[in-house]
């Protein structure tokens, strides 16, 4: 009898591309390799986003009133001109003053309501405190068109004395705008808990004494990152301003500017207009990004922290 011993190739190392009935797969990849796909998806949204302002903002320096053709670098459109420019143009020029108005008033006013709410909502314990918690997130739940909508009905109908104009839109500002203090001076009062308090207590110290000297320089990074907070959204809101202004002279620049391109006035003035509107913006966060983290200087942290923080996340 002869036996026969079935030999068996070697087994070849799994080099993750298989060929045979199932057909060609793709190659195995490691999860920690480099994202190349993700990557390029993100710089291609970077582009899109950044390249049209890139050219708004350039355009505003062009000493021509083309939009497409370039005619050499000037500040004509700044205040170079005598008629046409920011600076000497009535309507341009009222429209930046209104809106630093604007921002003054409501972060003024909005900040220290939002730091009285946030207080008063940390020590009312039951119930009701817990439902005006939840009113102090009803603007990042309701639509900015209803509730501009609603003040414009409330001045128009309700307040008549009121009417419309620059109180109406500071009122509706205000209101829009006073959860961002209530809740990040409310989220830093969690963070550090009672102890200070009750220390100051122990030592003597009353409660106006303890807010004054203990509690209110504890909470001013996070006073300081709202009312920058406050101050930039104010800048660039539209819809409120928009329902609530009565004439050119409290028109603010995201009016003036959509008001001036849908109906087909625009050109390098109104260009120069938006890139002051975007260089105030970035100035107010780079203020309170580094103002935050001077005051949070003794704190553990990054400045992807003071990013989040000015950010309202």
């Amino acid at each position: 009898m002869t036996t026969t011993t079935a030999t068996t190739a070697p087994e070849r190392p799994d080099t993750g591309t298989r060929t045979g009935r199932t057909g060609w797969r793709w190659p195995r990849r490691s999860p920690w390799a480099r994202p190349w796909m993700l990557e390029g998806f993100t710089w291609l949204y970077l582009i899109w986003s950044i390249v049209p302002i890139g050219l708004a903002v350039l355009f505003s320096f062009n000493n021509g009133k083309s939009q497409s053709t370039w005619q050499g670098f000037s500040w004509r459109w700044y205040f170079s001109d005598p008629v046409n420019s920011v600076l000497h143009d009535p309507q341009l020029h009222a429209a930046v003053v209104t809106t630093l108005r604007l921002s003054i008033y409501t972060t003024a006013i909005a900040v220290p309501i939002g730091v009285a709410f946030a207080l008063g909502i940390n020590r009312w314990r039951g119930i009701t405190g817990a439902s005006f918690n939840f009113v102090m997130i009803l603007s990042f739940v309701i639509p900015e068109l209803i509730f501009g909508v609603a003040m414009f009905l409330s001045f128009t109908v309700l307040f008549k004395t009121v009417g419309l104009g620059t109180l109406a839109e500071t009122l509706g500002l205000v209101t829009w705008n006073v959860s961002w203090p209530a809740i990040i001076v409310q989220a830093r009062l969690v963070t550090l808990g009672r102890q200070y308090e009750e220390a100051a207590a122990d030592l003597g110290a009353t409660q106006m004494r303890t807010m004054r000297k203990v509690m209110l320089p504890l909470l001013a990074p996070a006073i300081f990152a709202s009312a920058v907070l406050v101050f930039s959204s104010v800048i660039d809101d539209f819809v409120i301003v928009d329902l609530l202004n009565s004439n050119a002279s409290n028109t603010p620049m995201s009016v003036y500017i959509y008001s001036q391109q849908h109906g087909g006035n625009g050109g390098p003035a109104l260009n120069a207009l938006g890139t002051i509107m975007l260089v105030m913006s970035f100035v107010i966060a780079i203020i309170g990004y580094i103002g935050y983290r001077w005051m949070t200087r003794g704190e553990r942290g990054e400045g992807a922290t003071a990013l989040t923080t000015i950010a309202g996340a």
